[in-house]
């Protein structure tokens, strides 16, 4: 059954996945293994659009009253982790832009950005997101 726990609990997981394939990206580019890197951001890229697509098509489409039953606490939370999570989202498709076509110094300005951005969205949708009705 679909509830707005059962999301949140889903996006938990799908945050927690893809920041492991963030991190190994990381370590693949301080190993200076530079395609290995832009390749687990294509991954990384492609399930962070996916997870967030599907969000809204589940939010949108299929049940637009799926957190309607939040208290106003775990609204707040939602709404702190979306204002980190939804400009990340938006910083993509720029990172992998600048990413493959080799403009390092845009990149790197954006990789800061998103840095933050992503740091947020995890500690937001990990630790303070409830999984369960309070």
């Amino acid at each position: 059954m679909l509830t707005g726990w059962n999301v949140i609990f889903i996006l938990k997981i799908a945050v927690s996945a893809v920041t492991v394939l963030l991190l190994a990206s990381l370590v693949a580019l301080a190993k200076r293994k530079i395609r290995l890197h832009g390749r687990i951001n294509i991954g990384f890229f492609v399930l962070t659009i996916s997870a967030l697509i599907g969000l809204e098509v589940i939010v949108r489409l299929i049940d637009p009253t799926i957190f309607d039953y939040f208290d106003r606490t775990t609204r707040q939370s939602l709404l702190i982790h979306w204002c980190f999570a939804l400009p990340a989202a938006a910083l993509l498709p720029a990172m992998l832009f600048t990413g493959l076509t080799h403009r390092r110094p845009l990149h790197l300005k954006l990789a800061a950005i998103f840095g933050v951005l992503w740091t947020g969205t995890f500690i937001t949708g990990v630790f303070f997101l409830p999984h369960a009705p309070h």
